[in-house]
């Protein structure tokens, strides 16, 4: 697998044309793409429809929570705007879950229709505080973490958004075909900004990692490509490396 297919640029902006200027910026050595909720309610569809023309991969991040039929509905929606994978929150129970596979196996073949990620935690410092208020700490990040994603995947979800310490304990339980999306990620000597959890590159392919998400270590970089092209470095390096292990 190609360091491209891992890695996901976040486009956290409040306009598609930011957006745009950066992904004409970064070029075809960046294939992924993740539109969360600043740039959906923005842009709208729009924001998946520019980025599929360019021939880029989407990650739609709007981490579904509602009940049953609307979660479905979403799900099925983001499926026919195009997106290649689309997240929605554990929490929102098995039922939506269920309901959620279901109505996009129902809109694409198996080989076509978008993977589906359940979100286990946020990684933002303050998401999961301990009874003191203070983050939680990692053995029970880790269990939490561990606990929701067999949740998804009983419930059929292709695999989970989850933090790097966690990934190996959730590959251990749910297998090697579960896949992993790892937001946090930072390039070593990189500031953690709002992220508690957060993971080099290398780190995060150690432990498991199918995608991982960047976000500011590339998009607020005063060189973004060579930031992005750096990561990819990285990226290649490590598998490289796993795979002289046999790890990979």
């Amino acid at each position: 697998m190609e360091a491209r297919d891992r890695l996901v640029i976040a486009l956290d902006y409040e306009s598609l044309e930011r957006a745009e200027a950066l992904v004409a910026r970064l070029g075809p050595d960046v294939l992924w793409y993740k539109v969360g909720l600043e740039l959906f309610t923005a842009a709208g569809p729009e924001a998946v429809h520019a980025l599929k023309r360019a021939g880029k991969r989407v990650f739609l991040d709007l981490k579904l929570h509602d009940i049953p039929s609307t979660v479905a509905r979403a799900a099925l929606r983001g499926a026919q705007l195009g997106a290649d994978v689309i997240d929605l929150h554990v929490s929102a129970g098995s039922e939506a879950m269920r309901a959620a596979v279901a109505a996009v196996r129902e809109h694409a073949g198996e080989a076509e229709r978008p993977r589906l990620l359940g979100v286990t935690v946020l990684t933002s410092a303050k998401s999961m505080p301990d009874a003191a208020g203070a983050p939680l700490a990692v053995d029970a990040l880790v269990r939490e973490v561990a606990a929701r994603a067999q949740l998804a995947a009983e419930a059929g979800l292709d695999g989970v958004v989850c933090p790097v310490p966690a990934a190996q304990e959730v590959r251990r339980l749910c297998g090697e075909h579960f896949l992993l999306l790892t937001p946090g990620i930072r390039p070593a000597g990189s500031e953690m900004g709002d992220q508690q959890w957060v993971a080099t590159p290398q780190a995060a392919l150690r432990f498991g990692a199918r995608w991982m998400v960047v976000g500011r270590p590339i998009t607020g970089a005063p060189d973004p490509r060579a930031a992005a092209l750096a990561i990819l470095e990285e990226i290649r390096a490590a598998a490289d490396a796993a795979g002289a292990a046999g790890a990979v």
